[in-house]
């Protein structure tokens, strides 16, 4: 597999799934891992959607956890494009389609009402500056709501997982409650939730959400995660989880 310059191999912590990546276009992070362990899958058949997908991350982890057929879309031409390599890379072009569109336009070849989970790790921030615009689009397409908002995502979500089919997300807690309103218009009710801490007495600063279809009231919050110990260095929790030793 031939790499466009700049472009390097990195793994999937726990896995020996390779990911094509750039710095300069796009890295995945922890963020889109813990989405990927967090989300309850089908162990067998069935099919998932990976809105906002970057370079494939979040469906390769996902082969590692069920036998459904995959479908990630991206709006970016460069990250599609990386996605669509990784995925001929690690042999797994019979399972995962990658498809690059504007999520709020997807082809009428991805059927609505028709996922059994819905995935997304969307754009985190919802205004940007004319430098940071400049400075990478690439970057600033990803982090920003420049072509999604929050409400487009779970919107676009809650179209596409089947009555009773999971929706799950991950954002930053200042806005959990815009995410906890908008599921539960979009008919998806918050079932689960779970805090992500960069240290023991730090703030959460990431937040996983799961959500069901026409699901009955009732949310669960889990045990938080803690990224770092005192010394900097990752917890033993946050490795078990992170290394896909979780289950």
């Amino acid at each position: 597999m031939k790499l466009v310059e700049g472009e390097r191999l990195d793994y999937i912590a726990g896995t020996d799934l390779k990911v094509i990546q750039s710095p300069n276009v796009f890295s995945f992070s922890i963020d889109a891992i813990l989405l990927g362990r967090f989300v309850q899958v089908p162990i067998q058949k069935g099919q998932i959607l990976d809105l906002c997908t970057g370079n494939g991350v979040i469906p390769l982890l996902l082969t590692t956890r069920t036998k459904a057929q995959l479908v990630g879309v991206e709006i970016q031409s460069k990250l599609a494009d990386m996605a669509k390599r990784t995925a001929a890379l690690n042999e797994l072009n019979n399972r995962i389609q990658f498809i690059e569109s504007d999520l709020n336009q997807i082809s009428n070849e991805v059927k609505r009402s028709s996922f059994d989970v819905v995935t997304c790790n969307p754009p985190y921030f919802e205004t940007i500056t004319e430098h940071e615009r400049n400075r990478n689009e690439h970057l600033a397409i990803a982090r920003h709501e420049i072509y999604c908002t929050l409400e487009d995502v779970i919107r676009v979500s809650s179209q596409y997982v089947k009555q009773k089919g999971k929706v799950a997300i991950v954002h930053r807690p200042e806005r959990l409650t815009d995410i906890m309103t908008l599921m539960r218009s979009y008919r998806i009710e918050p079932k689960r939730v779970q805090f992500i801490h960069p240290k023991k007495h730090k703030d959460a600063n990431m937040v996983l959400v799961e959500g069901i279809k026409d699901g009955r009231s009732g949310l669960t919050c889990l045990p938080p995660i803690v990224v770092y110990n005192e010394q900097g260095v990752y917890t033993k929790q946050f490795r078990f989880i992170y290394e896909g030793n979780r289950e």
